[in-house]
This record gives C-alpha cells, structure tokens and sequence, in this order.
C-alpha cells in the first residue's frame, strides 16, 4: 500500500472532529478537503446546502485526474462515497 493510501485510509482520527478512529471502523473520505472523517461528520457534511454541487464537481474532477492519470489506485474516488475501513 501505498503510503498517501494508508495516511487516508488508517488515519486514527476524523480530521473534521478528531473523534477516534479504530482500524476496523468505517471512516469516508470528505468531499471538500478529501481528508478522512467519521461517519457522523459525513452525515453532517450532507446536510449542507452546498453538498450536492461539490459532491458533483469533486467527483468529476477527481475521475478526471485520478483515474486518466493514475488508474484510480484503491478506488480514491470512490471513498468519497462508499466507506471504508483500514486495510
């Protein structure tokens, strides 16, 4: 695993509320800083009027760089909506 891969996806805490992050729990990437957060955070971060476009304009953006570029390692964009745990 790549090193940038672990940072993210072991972080051991939400980088919004720096609640505790174990290995085992899910954790998701944040669709505005792509910083890893709980998935309490995440709830909150969908509830802002603004979600919806940036979700849209994250995603594209990151298709765009990140699997042209780099074949999409570990599903990066992906964990923006799916979560995930420390592998």
């Amino acid at each position: 695993m790549d090193k940038w891969e672990e940072q993210l996806s072991c972080a051991l805490a939400c980088h919004r509320c720096s609640a505790g992050l174990g290995a085992n729990e899910k954790r998701i990437l944040s669709v505005y800083d792509h910083q890893p957060i709980c998935m309490q955070c995440k709830q909150e971060e969908e509830q802002r009027p603004d979600y919806e476009t940036i979700a849209r304009e994250m995603i594209g953006t990151c298709m765009a760089e990140t699997e042209m570029l780099y074949s999409d390692p570990g599903g990066y964009c992906f964990h923006h909506f799916y979560p995930f745990a420390c592998k």
